[in-house]
């Protein structure tokens, strides 16, 4: 497999261009596969999913020759042939070095990430905060929509380097802001890179709760910050957790846990469409792109992929249905964590979760908040909470 870039055959290293010519079938895309006109071999255009190539080239015996785009290694093709056949691999630069060497600056630091075939969403919480971003594009999910979505959730402080066609006849490359970026037109192959010019508040664990927009009185339908903090501890989120908040209202917890499971999905559910919308604000303030369906759970939960954690904030009465769904759904491994406030619904959550096959522990969570009173200190108790962690046990042991 050799990587080629957008220069065709003047990029090539002799050697690569001898084993080209002395090959008898070449692989690779429409576009790479033109620029050797006079190949004598058999051609085989990659289209589509990778399986049919694979039958075709295990069964091949011929000496064959497989082009890919830069380095094949790096969101290429590379990685999934080699695991299939027997390749031996000589990468040409990335786009991502090329367009940094353009940008003259290092990369070292830069996070990389790419958006070629894949959804935006869940794209903010991936790169909030973080200087450098390289990103691979595609036709969708150009520089004019990913200049849009930043703009959605506030990224103002990144300005753009977008570099097209590298090593092409028609390269361009330049800065611009998220202004300009929503409104030029790019070359379809471009590559591009944000920079941070001012760093944005970030927000540590445990956001305190007045940040959140939240429905009003009764001091806002929220879960406090001390019980979320305790709640997403017990839900052992990872970097790439699924995540179901189910319930979410102002989504406090979805929030929290999409800063944690930045490389993963989260998924909330809500029946009142007033706390949907102030979900949908704390969304764009918080920089976390969630899933967010309108209904009564258990209904809508169907569209979910399953979780690696659950959390239920409110069952709407609808608990035993519920958490029979849940429980169900929960992948091996995966932690159910629930709040109750009263010890009837505590009584039947143990209940429903233990007929369902589930291990269950029960943290009961009573806390209470300093507040000034004169030049003297006071506490203030909040509402006792029954914090509910759940796994099924058939699952543990698979």
């Amino acid at each position: 497999m050799i990587g080629i870039g957008d220069n065709g055959t003047t990029g090539l290293l002799p050697q690569y261009k001898q084993w080209i010519e002395d090959s008898e079938v070449l692989v690779g895309g429409e576009r790479v596969l033109e620029f050797f006109p006079y190949y004598k071999g058999e051609k085989i255009t990659i289209k589509g999913g990778l399986s049919k190539l694979v039958e075709t080239l295990q069964q091949e015996t011929r000496s064959t020759v497989i082009l890919a785009s830069g380095d094949p290694l790096f969101y290429g093709i590379g990685g999934f042939l080699a695991k299939k056949l027997p390749l031996e691999i000589y990468p040409t630069m990335s786009s991502i070095q090329l367009a940094f060497s353009r940008m003259k600056e290092s990369w070292q630091d830069a996070f990389l990430t790419s958006l070629h075939g894949r959804s935006i969403k869940g794209f903010a919480q991936r790169i909030d905060g973080r200087e450098k971003v390289a990103i691979l594009t595609d036709e969708v999910n150009n520089p004019n929509a990913i200049a849009s979505y930043l703009k959605h959730f506030g990224m103002n402080e990144y300005k753009a380097f977008v570099a097209e066609n590298l090593d092409g006849s028609e390269e361009k490359v330049g800065w611009y802001s998220l202004d300009e970026m929503e409104t030029q037109s790019f070359s379809p192959l471009n590559v591009v890179i944000l920079k941070a010019m001012t760093k944005p508040k970030q927000y540590p664990l445990g956001i305190d709760d007045e940040e959140f927009s939240q429905r009003k009185p009764d001091k806002g339908l929220i879960t406090k910050k001390e019980i979320r903090v305790l709640s997403l501890q017990a839900m052992e989120l990872h970097s790439s957790s699924i995540v179901w908040d189910i319930g979410t209202c102002t989504g406090s917890i979805a929030i929290e846990a999409g800063k944690i499971a930045r490389e993963g999905q989260i998924f909330a559910i809500e029946k009142n469409a007033p706390d949907l919308e102030n979900c949908m604000l704390n969304q764009q303030k918080f920089r976390v792109d969630l899933t967010t369906v309108h209904a009564k759970a258990p209904e809508g939960l169907e569209t979910f992929p399953d979780p690696d954690a659950i959390f239920i904030g409110g069952s709407g009465g609808e608990m035993e249905e519920l958490l029979q769904v849940c429980t169900k759904r929960l992948k091996k491994n995966g932690k159910l964590v629930m709040n109750a406030a009263t010890i009837e619904n505590l009584y039947k959550a143990v209940t429903t979760l233990k007929e369902n096959g589930c291990v269950v522990s029960i943290l009961q969570a009573q806390l209470a908040r300093s507040k000034p009173i004169l030049d003297m200190t006071r506490f203030v108790p909040l509402n006792p909470i029954y914090i509910i962690t759940a796994y099924r046990e058939d699952k543990e042991n698979d």
